[in-house]
């Protein structure tokens, strides 16, 4: 338990020291929400398929 706070501290201290650093977050919010729209466009019809089924399976014919 101790290692758990000691990671936790070393975490929230990091995340302190990188406040200032608004383009890097830009850049990462930007980045995943590219590489999650270039996911869904390729990977549309399958996700699709895959949710109807999942939704057809709990719901019952």
């Amino acid at each position: 338990m101790r290692y758990a706070h000691t990671l936790l501290t070393r975490f929230f201290a990091r995340l302190e020291s990188d406040r200032g650093d608004v383009p890097g977050w830009v850049l990462v919010a930007v980045m995943t929400a590219g590489l999650v729209t270039a996911l869904w466009l390729v990977a549309d019809d399958a996700l699709t398929s895959v949710f109807d089924r999942a939704i057809n399976s709990v719901s019952g014919p």
